[in-house]
């Protein structure tokens, strides 16, 4: 009471539906250095759920506000309203209702216009203009060309100068991500401090979609066996520890061929296109915005409803292109270029990108002394991989030996269709690491995600400027 951050009380018990809450509190104590960051950067002027479930890992925490504040906030080429609105178009791609609340009321604060809130039909053509651009980074980023670049920035009294592209697809990127997060952490909605009964009535809370309790859309009993004991979780633990060390070791005595790296890329990349529908995770009929589940209050804010995530190699359509890192990066390409249009940006990003990356406690459940390095790097690459990205300095054979089928079923739900994650998904991997492991690992999958889709935007941007 003493400090001006504000607490949200949730809907349920907790900021989490998937972490108890008191191992949320005791992992980050909400301490002093937490209500400091939350007075200098939230926007919203009090402690969220998602930030109570980042402040676990308060140095992420810092990168992520000031990176956030800074897109929202300070100098930049967009008026502070559409900064708003972009981030509701961008939440609504994945139906993340939850972000959507925070950023209407965001947007009518900072002078948004209400009646934009009506729908999409509501608003200026030149942010009308972006509906291309936030389906496909939300969906197939690898779909993007200099053409749509080029349609944005050339379209008459309505277009965009690119400083204001790039600051919209930093926009549209980091809550693409964000929503991955959000799904991906189970927060709970947020209790709305100004109406009568405590609860925001506009959303349908995504949690509904996926029912969480009963979980009716997985179908496979060896995510779904309760009798998976102790013994075996810790055997599981020891297996994964095992092979960690196995790799460290076949490392120093040999290394795989450039053809052999390269077709075991090929090889992890289609078969993480199957994950979800071969016959681990079923479902029946494409997901699409149709679906009477889904609020009219989402709906609004979305063209194209039915278009989402393709696995594109099986339909025969599509054929995602290989994406090599090495022609294109962030450090070297990436990082220049978002900086040059819209300046400081670029610094905050790679710092958080870096961050995430680095970020360790050397350990592993109950282990201590661990050198993680090859699971984070794993995670970070396996997102990458299922969007066509490859880094030919990796031997993909690792992420098979390292990320066992339940895992990967969690990280392209998350990574590629957030709003199906379920808690069962969730409490199904990595038995005996603690929440804030796998916390850890929804930040790794949002960050990851988030600098997939600027890659592809970002090249498209200097193929244009070329």
């Amino acid at each position: 009471q003493e400090k001006r951050v504000q607490v949200s009380p949730p809907l349920t018990r907790g900021p989490s539906a998937f972490i108890p809450e008191n191992e949320v509190m005791q992992a980050n104590g909400l301490d002093e250095r937490t209500n400091l960051l939350v007075e200098e950067y939230s926007t919203s002027g009090r402690l969220d759920n998602i930030t109570q479930v980042m402040s676990i890992h308060t140095q992420y925490l810092e990168s992520f506000l000031r990176s956030q504040f800074y897109m929202l906030r300070m100098d930049g080429p967009l008026p502070l309203p559409y900064r708003h609105y972009i981030a509701i178009m961008a939440a609504a791609r994945h139906q993340c209702s939850y972000l959507i609340n925070m950023h209407v009321d965001e947007f009518l604060k900072t002078g948004g216009i209400a009646e934009w809130l009506n729908g999409l039909e509501y608003i200026p053509q030149r942010l009308k203009n972006l509906n291309e651009i936030n389906k496909l980074l939300a969906h197939r980023p690898w779909l993007i060309t200099k053409e749509h670049i080029q349609k944005l920035v050339k379209t008459g009294e309505n277009n965009w100068s690119l400083p204001e592209l790039v600051h919209a697809v930093v926009l549209l990127a980091h809550y693409h991500a964000l929503a991955s997060f959000v799904f991906g952490s189970g927060i709970n909605p947020e209790r709305d401090p100004d109406t009568s009964n405590g609860v925001r009535l506009i959303a349908v809370n995504n949690f509904c979609v996926c029912d969480l309790a009963n979980d009716n859309n997985i179908e496979n009993a060896s995510l779904t066996s309760s009798n998976f004991g102790i013994a075996d979780s810790l055997s599981e633990l020891e297996a994964l520890m095992e092979r960690m060390k196995r790799l460290q070791e076949d490392k120093e005595d040999e290394e795989a061929s450039q053809e052999e790296m390269a077709t075991r890329f090929e090889k992890e990349k289609k078969e993480s296109l199957l994950v979800i529908s071969g016959g681990i995770c079923v479902f029946p009929v494409p997901f699409s915005f149709d679906d009477e589940i889904v609020s009219t209050d989402v709906s609004r804010y979305v063209e194209d409803p039915g278009f989402g995530y393709k696995d594109f190699a099986r339909r025969g359509e599509d054929h995602l292109p290989t994406f090599r890192a090495q022609d294109y990066t962030w450090e070297n390409h990436g990082f220049s270029l978002v900086n040059r249009l819209y300046s400081d940006i670029g610094h905050l990003l790679d710092e958080k990108f870096r961050m995430v990356y680095n970020l360790t406690y050397n350990t592993m459940a109950t282990h201590e002394d661990v050198d993680t390095t090859t699971l984070r790097r794993a995670l970070f690459n396996y997102v990458h991989c299922m969007y066509g990205i490859r880094y030919d300095d990796y031997d993909y054979g690792e992420v098979n030996q390292l990320l066992e089928r339940s895992l990967k079923v969690y990280i392209k739900t998350v990574t590629c269709y957030p709003e199906r994650t379920t808690k069962r998904m969730y409490d199904s991997y990595w038995r005996q690491f603690k929440h804030s492991e796998k916390v850890h690992v929804n930040l790794l999958l949002m960050e990851a995600r988030m600098q997939a889709e600027l890659l592809y935007a970002l090249r498209a941007i200097t193929r244009h400027l070329t």
